[in-house]
């Protein structure tokens, strides 16, 4: 079998990955073998986080939902029965902003809601 030199193919395989880290620390953006690991570890880390991310965010809604339900006298859980049993789709990320933003507006779909179901 026939020797293969792979030298333009492997130097521009390494060049990527170490851009790839190239704001890493130390040998972890200068060395191959130790960028390679770096760079594997930190596309890993980004991958989880983005889910994390989402689940973190989606706590915050829910906790400020919360607060501004129960500042009106209900709470999240019946909240959010009421929005559904009356087909108000709104999703938790802006029912938040709508109460950080215009309590009164978060007052008055908390009332119909509560009135509704009287």
């Amino acid at each position: 079998m026939t020797r293969v030199k792979r030298g333009c193919v492997a130097r521009k395989h390494r060049k990527n990955i170490l851009t790839l880290t190239s704001g890493s620390r130390g040998t972890h953006s200068k060395l191959f073998r130790t960028a390679n690991q770096q760079g594997m570890r930190a596309l890993a880390s980004s991958h989880r986080d983005r889910g994390r991310k989402k689940r973190n965010l989606r706590r915050l809604w829910i906790i400020r939902l919360n607060a501004a339900a129960r500042d009106n006298g209900i709470t999240y859980n019946k909240l959010i029965q009421y929005l559904y049993k009356n087909k108000i789709c709104l999703n938790r990320k802006i029912l938040a902003q709508i109460a950080i933003l215009d309590k009164t507006a978060f007052s008055t779909i908390i009332g119909t809601t509560v009135d509704k179901r009287k």
